[in-house]
C-alpha cells in the first residue's frame, strides 16, 4: 500500500462539521454512490448473537474512483471535483469531500474497493484505505486489470465502536433512509434505482402518503411534475424543487401550503431541460445572457399550475384524511349529540358529520385547540341550524369568521344546499305541524265542543292554516266585512288598483269567515282558450250547530251579494262557497243527492260560475288524511318519514295519539306552515 500524506490534521477534520449520528454518516456514503451515477446501492451487514458487528459494507454500481484523479479527490479536503450533487435539502452532498471521513464516528477503518474505466478502456481495480488514527492520510494499493466489465465501489468498514447490529437491523434506521432518499428513489423509479439492505430493497413507499405524476407543456418545454406527500415531517418549510435534465437541483421555491394544517408534509419536484440554463433572479427583466429565470412568463405559468395542484392536494388531504380523524375523535369523545338508531336519525348524524368535514376542509383552525365544551358548543350550534330551513346561513356565519375563497364558498354552499336529509327534515316537520293543527281542530270540534265557538277558536286556526282547503290559495281576508273583503280582493288580484272601492248594499257589513283566492290562472273547463281565477269563501260553524237550511240560506245570501255586484262577478272568476260544521241535516243530504250528476262531492248548489258546498269536519279531516298519506306513499324515503312521525306520536293510519294530543294542548299559538303542492279538495 502506498501512503499519501496531506497537510491536514485529525483535529481539523473532526472539527469540520462531520455527522455526529451514525444514520447521517451512512447516508453520506449512499449519496456519494448516487453522485457517482450508481443506480443500485447495497448495504450488507452481519452481527453475532450479542449484536457485535462482524462485517459491514456499502457497495454501488457507480463509475468508481478514477485513480488518476486520486490526489484531487482523496487528497483534498473541503474541496471536491463534484460541481453539484443530488440533495433533498439543496446542499451539495459531495462537493466538500467530507463524506468519506464520516466512518470515524462508528469505526476505526474504512476501505474503498473501487473499479473504474481508464482512458485506455481497461477496467482497473484498486484499494483506498483510511485509518481513524491517521485520518489526515490515506493509502492506496496498486491498480490491477479486472476481467469483469462492471464499475463500482464497495466501502468496507472495520473495527466498530458506537455501532451494533441492532442499530442497523432497526425500523428507525430504515425509516430514516426512506425519508432521506425516498424522493430520489421515487423520481428514479422508472430507472429502477434501489437501496438494498441485506438483499431486501428499502421500502421507501412506506413514508409516502400520496403521490402523483403529471406532465405539462409550455412552449417548447415539457415539465415532469412529481407531487409527494410525506407521512412524517421532513422540515420546517416545504418546497418546489426545480431539477435539470440530470435531475440535479437548479432552484427551489417555498410552496406556502403549510399554513392550514401542520400535517400536510409535501414536496414537489419539477424536471425539465428548461432548468438546464435556469438562473434564479429577483429582477423583473431577463438576465443579460437571456437564460431563463423567475420573471420568465413560462416560469410564472408553471408556478401557477403548481399552486393549483398543491392546493387541490391539500384540500383532499384535509377532507379525506384529517377531517375523518376529527370525526372519529369527536365520536370517541362524545362531542356529537346523541342520535337515535332509526334511519332518519342516522341520516341527520351523517349530514352533521359531512358539514363538519366540509367546514374543517375549508378552515381546520376553526376546530383546532378547542376544549371539549367548546367543541360541543360549535357542533351543537351546527346541529340546531342544520335542522331548520336556515341551514344555508351557516355559510354567512363562517364567512364572517374566516375569509373564504370563491371556490371554498361554492363548495361549502353545495354541501349546505337542500339535500335528501333536509327534504326529509322539512317534510317531517311539515307533516308534524299539519297533523298537530288538525288534531287541535279535532279537540275543539269533538272533545271541547261545549267551549268552542267559530270566531274565537276555529276561525283563528283556519285563517293561519287555510292550506286545509287547498295549497294553491292566497288568504284575502278573515272575518272581515264585504267592503274590506272587496278591497283586499282587488289588492291581491288586480294589478292596477288605485283606490279603495265603496259598496252601497244592505249586506255590505256581512262578515264571511274565510275568503281565499288563487291568483294564478287555470284553464277554463268550458273553454280551453280561456283561463279563470278561483275564489273560495268558507263559512265555519261552531260544533253545536248542525248545518241545515238556515246556514245554507246564509251562504246563498253571500252568493247573491257577489252576483249582484258587477265588480265581483266577472265570468273569468269562479266562486266556491263552503259550509263546514260538525253535522249536516237531511235537508243538506238531499241537496247533495240533487247535485250528484255534477260529479262533485259535497256540492249542494251550482249557478253559472258559482257553487256552494257543505261538508262536516270529519269529511275535511278524512280528506286531509287521505291526501297526506298519498303524499308520503309517493316518496322514495317513505319508511324513514313514517318511522320519524311515529316517534313523534303520529300514526298515519289513526286519528291521533295521546302524545300528539299532549303536543296539541301544549301549543300556545297555531303554526303557519309553508306547504307542499298537492291535489285540490274534491269540489
Amino acid at each position: 500500500m502506498k501512503k499519501h500524506t496531506t497537510q491536514l490534521t485529525s483535529k481539523s477534520i473532526e472539527g469540520s462539521g462531520l455527522p455526529t449520528d451514525y444514520k447521517k454518516a451512512i447516508a453520506e456514503y449512499i449519496w456519494n454512490s448516487f453522485d457517482a451515477n450508481a443506480s443500485i446501492v447495497e448495504i450488507n451487514f452481519r452481527a453475532n448473537g450479542i449484536q457485535a458487528i462482524q462485517s459491514f459494507s456499502i457497495a454501488d454500481n457507480g463509475t468508481g474512483i478514477n485513480f488518476s484523479n486520486i490526489a484531487d479527490t482523496f487528497g483534498n479536503f473541503m474541496v471536491s471535483l463534484k460541481a453539484n450533487s443530488f440533495s433533498d435539502t439543496g446542499f451539495i452532498k459531495g462537493k466538500k469531500g467530507k463524506g468519506r471521513y464520516s466512518f470515524s464516528i462508528f469505526c476505526s477503518k474504512a476501505k474503498w474497493d473501487t473499479t473504474f474505466i481508464s482512458e485506455e478502456g481497461h477496467y482497473l481495480n484498486y484499494i483506498i484505505q483510511i485509518n481513524r488514527e491517521e485520518i489526515q492520510n490515506f493509502q492506496t494499493g496498486d491498480t490491477s486489470i479486472k476481467k469483469n466489465t462492471q464499475t463500482g465501489t464497495k466501502v468496507i468498514f472495520e473495527d466498530f465502536y458506537n455501532l451494533t447490529g441492532d442499530l442497523l437491523d432497526n425500523e428507525d434506521f430504515e425509516k430514516y433512509l426512506a425519508n432521506e432518499f425516498g424522493w430520489f428513489l421515487y423520481l428514479n423509479k422508472d430507472r429502477d434505482y434501489k437501496i438494498i439492505i441485506n438483499s431486501r430493497p428499502l421500502n421507501y413507499e412506506s413514508v409516502i402518503g400520496d403521490s402523483e405524476d403529471r406532465d405539462i407543456t409550455y412552449g417548447d418545454f415539457v415539465f415532469k411534475i412529481s407531487f409527494l406527500r410525506w407521512n412524517e415531517k421532513i422540515g420546517d418549510k416545504y418546497y418546489y424543487y426545480f431539477l435539470n435534465t440530470d435531475k440535479k437541483e437548479a432552484y427551489r421555491k417555498h410552496t406556502s401550503f403549510n399554513n392550514k394544517t401542520a400535517d400536510f408534509h409535501h414536496s414537489v419536484y419539477i424536471e425539465s431541460s428548461y432548468f438546464d440554463s435556469f438562473k434564479p433572479t429577483k429582477l423583473d427583466h431577463p438576465v443579460l445572457d437571456q437564460t431563463f429565470n423567475q420573471s420568465d412568463p413560462v416560469f410564472k405559468l408553471l408556478v401557477e399550475n403548481l399552486n393549483e395542484l398543491v392546493g387541490q392536494k391539500e384540500k383532499a388531504f384535509i377532507r379525506d384524511l384529517k377531517a375523518g380523524e376529527l370525526i372519529e375523535s369527536y365520536n370517541q369523545r362524545n362531542i356529537f349529540p346523541i342520535f337515535g338508531s332509526n334511519k332518519y336519525e342516522q341520516l341527520r348524524k351523517d349530514d352533521l358529520e359531512n358539514v363538519v368535514k366540509e367546514l374543517y376542509s375549508v378552515q381546520p383552525k376553526i376546530f383546532q385547540n378547542l376544549s371539549i365544551p367548546q367543541s360541543k358548543t360549535i357542533v351543537g350550534f351546527l346541529n340546531l341550524l342544520l335542522d331548520t330551513d336556515q341551514r344555508e346561513h351557516v355559510l354567512s356565519i363562517i364567512d364572517n369568521v374566516v375569509k373564504l375563497t370563491d371556490e371554498e364558498r361554492r363548495e361549502l354552499s353545495s354541501v349546505l344546499k337542500s339535500t335528501k336529509l333536509s327534504q326529509i327534515t322539512h317534510l317531517v316537520r311539515f307533516l308534524e305541524n299539519r297533523y298537530t293543527i288538525v288534531n287541535i281542530l279535532k279537540l275543539l270540534v269533538f272533545d271541547l265542543k261545549k267551549f268552542t265557538d267559530e270566531r274565537n277558536h276555529i276561525q283563528k286556526i283556519i285563517e293561519e292554516n287555510y292550506w286545509i282547503f287547498g295549497e294553491q290559495y292566497h288568504l284575502v281576508s278573515a272575518d272581515k266585512n264585504f267592503e274590506i273583503l272587496l278591497n283586499n280582493y282587488y289588492s291581491h288580484l288586480e294589478n292596477n288598483k288605485k283606490k279603495n272601492e265603496k259598496i252601497d248594499h244592505v249586506n255590505k257589513l256581512k262578515r264571511p269567515d274565510i275568503f281565499i283566492a288563487r291568483k294564478s290562472e287555470i284553464i277554463d273547463t268550458n273553454d280551453s282558450d280561456s283561463t279563470v281565477e278561483e275564489n273560495i269563501i268558507v263559512e265555519l260553524k261552531r260544533p253545536s250547530v248542525i248545518i241545515g237550511n238556515d246556514q245554507f240560506q246564509q251562504v246563498e245570501r253571500y252568493l247573491r251579494f257577489i252576483i249582484e255586484d258587477d265588480r265581483f262577478n266577472s265570468v273569468t272568476r269562479t266562486w266556491k262557497f263552503i259550509l263546514v260544521g260538525t253535522k249536516v241535516d237531511d235537508y243538506i243530504r238531499d241537496l247533495h243527492v240533487s247535485q250528484k250528476e255534477k260529479g262533485k262531492k259535497y256540492l249542494i248548489q251550482s249557478i253559472r260560475n258559482y257553487e256552494i258546498y257543505a261538508m262536516t269536519w270529519d269529511d275535511l279531516f278524512r280528506i286531509f288524511t287521505i291526501k297526506h298519506k298519498h303524499l308520503i306513499d309517493k316518496l322514495e324515503f317513505k319508511t324513514i318519514v313514517i318511522e320519524e312521525l311515529q316517534l313523534k306520536g303520529i300514526n298515519l293510519d289513526k286519528s291521533g295519539s295521546d302524545i300528539l294530543t299532549q303536543i296539541a294542548l301544549s301549543k300556545d299559538k297555531t303554526i303557519l306552515v309553508d306547504g307542499f303542492a298537492d291535489d285540490d279538495l274534491p269540489f
